[in-house]
């Protein structure tokens, strides 16, 4: 009777060892990018946020007859020139989880970002006759 071995020969394991070792050389800086593009799609997603609340608030505030302040589904957001100023601009908000807000700048920084003052999107109020601008910085995500 002859002996039939099973299983691998070393020759195999050692082939099937190197093709996963150059696989994963591939796909690890992938996955390690992921968390910096997930912050900078973050910041894009609350600039336009940002974007359309200013334009929501300005649209009530004109329909109501440019009060001071207006109340936003229960929030009450105090008006400069006709947009939210930089102490109310975050009560327009639903969910700013994840971000910091300074009310003294109206800078958002992105909380776990390798820098989170070069990852932010700043507010800036409404001057006399325009409308506010919002600044995205992305090289610090």
């Amino acid at each position: 009777m002859r002996n039939s071995a099973r299983g691998f020969t070393l020759v195999e394991l050692v082939v099937v060892i190197t093709i996963l070792g150059i696989l994963a050389a591939f796909a690890v800086p992938r996955f390690l990018s992921l968390d910096t593009q997930a912050r900078a799609a973050a910041i894009d997603g609350l600039s336009g946020s940002l974007r359309s609340a200013a334009s929501l608030t300005h649209s009530l505030s004109m329909a109501s007859g440019n009060p001071p302040t207006i109340t936003m589904e229960g929030q009450s957001i105090t008006m400069t020139n006709g947009y939210p100023d930089l102490l109310t601009i975050d009560n327009t908000l639903q969910d700013t989880t994840g971000f910091a807000y300074d009310d003294t700048t109206g800078v958002f920084s992105k909380t776990g970002a390798t820098t989170p003052a070069s990852c932010s999107v700043t507010y800036a109020a409404a001057g006399v006759g325009g409308a506010p601008t919002i600044t995205v910085l992305q090289t610090g995500c």
